[in-house]
């Protein structure tokens, strides 16, 4: 009997375990996130100035900060939603999906939508991640729907 509450109480505390808090990882160290917009493959970047895990939802993350295509400069927020952990020994690889919104109204403004992979290497000696890599794979469509185009940017 032991045994068996002893195993049940094991499983318990992995089933309702909390997400650890990873906000920082999306912050990037401060360091804008790099890629392209539209067919042509326009240059894009994308910074995250803020982000805070959700307490209701420790699997979502609400985020803002500035994308950058041309010489438009456009403040956004939204979040970050964690939908799978494939754990590895050394690789670790999480994916999820995502949605931001920028402000304003005008041609140029819109919502970048789509999926992430966040992948790190941990080092068991350190107990620290060694190297992480982070891609967005989505679209960015305007708010009167007149343009949609695909997007990437990565770390």
């Amino acid at each position: 009997m032991k045994q068996l509450t002893l195993l049940f109480l094991l499983i318990s505390t992995f089933a309702f375990s909390q997400m650890p808090n990873i906000s920082s990882v999306w912050m990037n160290n401060s360091q804008p996130y790099v890629g392209t917009i539209s067919a042509e493959k326009m240059p894009m970047k994308l910074r995250i100035l803020t982000s805070e895990q959700d307490k209701k939802n420790d699997q979502e993350y609400f985020v803002s900060g500035f994308s950058l295509v041309e010489k438009t400069n456009t403040k956004f927020e939204g979040k970050l939603k964690i939908t799978k952990y494939k754990p590895g020994k050394k690789r670790n690889t999480v994916f999820g999906e995502y949605e931001l919104a920028e402000e304003g109204t005008g041609k140029h403004s819109g919502i970048l939508k789509g999926k992430f992979i966040y992948t790190f290497l941990w080092n068991k000696k350190t107990d620290k991640i060694d190297r992480q890599f982070i891609e967005f794979i989505g679209t960015w469509k305007n708010y009167d729907g007149t343009l949609n185009y695909p997007t990437n940017w990565k770390n």
